[in-house]
């Protein structure tokens, strides 16, 4: 075994002790722990002084004191993961977000829920485009085509929001109108399947697939506004779809080539992409942009990709490195305002992996 497989072993090791650790909600007395903070506050910040300030920060309060010392564990725990998150993503900056009172399966649970990949009757494949002239950097927030970030909140509805995102951009090229879309109208309405596979169904808060979603929009003639058909966060159980307020419409939608070239030029032509990635590092995950030594590519989070850059700022092991833009659906408070920052050139957590484009119908019922 080679020197590097060694290496990729070691990791591997280290990241499923950790992940191992924070499941069984270790009670060790605590380690101090410095957490990233701002130049001017030199001094070290032990675990009680961290959790009074995220509880703060985020408005977090919790029923009985068993529940307020059960979350302090888990907190602890998930220190110690971000802390390891560091050492495999240096390029990035991990610590305390708003989910590090979450273990990771009810992370999981709660904020993922992609479906495994299916291509529906309707679905294409993107045709080849030309790569020769595409810009070294593009974001689609600087052409008006993306809404602003969303929050799915406690329910697996992360591909319905991936979803609507595509089909804004896509709706705003077609119109040059960009139109907040329903993603409370896929959770209650869209329960599209495949036949061949079993709990392959679209589900609301219990997960589903962005293809999936777009077939259903084909079938149903479009989404309402979120205006219109608002967002609750909720399996309600029955549908309010109105047809009469349609807002935007599936013409087709395509699956693009897993060559990042490709990825970008359809990006550039078509709009933001309805993507699939692993989530693993973005518990976490604060800023920078996340290049992690490894990362699995089952993939377990629907996500918007809306541009890229060409130099992202990277440690020694990667110099300057270029990077994909991708908008998530966990609030403004997460991330880089909501947005996600990783690295391109090889598949890293599987982003190239599950890549659709979506074209929309040129016409409007919205008032």
């Amino acid at each position: 075994m080679g020197r590097h497989s060694l290496l990729a072993l070691l990791l591997f090791s280290l990241l499923s002790a950790a992940v191992a650790t924070v499941e069984g909600i270790d009670h060790e007395d605590d380690l101090l722990i410095q957490q990233v903070v701002p130049d001017n506050d030199n001094h070290l910040l032990n675990a009680e002084h961290h959790f009074s300030t995220f509880k703060t920060e985020f408005g977090k309060t919790y029923a009985t004191r068993e529940e307020h010392d059960y979350r302090f564990g888990v907190f602890k725990a998930n220190l110690r993961r971000a802390r390891l998150h560091q050492k495999l993503d240096p390029s990035a900056v991990h610590g305390i977000t708003k989910f590090s009172d979450l273990t990771p399966s009810e992370f999981r649970r709660q904020y993922l829920g992609l479906r495994p990949l299916r291509l529906p009757a309707d679905a294409h494949k993107a045709p080849i485009l030309p790569t020769s002239d595409l810009p070294t950097d593009f974001d689609w927030r600087d052409h008006g085509a993306v809404a602003e970030v969303k929050d799915q909140a406690p329910c697996g509805s992360c591909w319905a929001f991936s979803t609507t995102g595509a089909l804004e951009g896509a709706h705003f090229l077609e119109t040059g109108e960009l139109v907040s879309l329903s993603e409370q109208q896929l959770v209650d309405c869209d329960h599209e399947c495949d036949p061949e596979e079993a709990g392959a169904c679209d589900a609301g808060c219990n997960g589903g697939l962005m293809n999936s979603a777009f077939e259903y929009t084909l079938k149903a003639g479009g989404l309402e506004r979120e205006k219109d058909y608002p967002y609750t966060g909720t399996d309600r159980g029955s549908c309010k779809f109105d047809k009469s307020k349609i807002a935007a419409s599936v013409a087709n939608f395509s699956v693009v080539s897993t060559d990042e070239d490709q990825i970008a030029a359809n990006l550039v032509k078509h709009g933001p992409l309805a993507v699939g990635i692993n989530a693993i590092f973005m518990q976490t995950y604060i800023g920078g942009v996340s290049c992690p030594y490894i990362c699995g590519k089952h993939l377990d989070h629907g996500v918007l990709l809306v541009g890229y850059g060409s130099a992202g700022f990277a440690p020694i092991r990667f110099k300057e490195k270029p990077y994909w833009i991708i908008k998530n659906s966990w609030g403004a408070n997460w991330g880089n305002g909501g947005y996600y920052h990783i690295c391109r050139g090889r598949n890293v957590c599987g982003v190239d992996s599950m890549v659709s484009s979506v074209a929309s119908v040129g016409t409007s019922h919205s008032s």
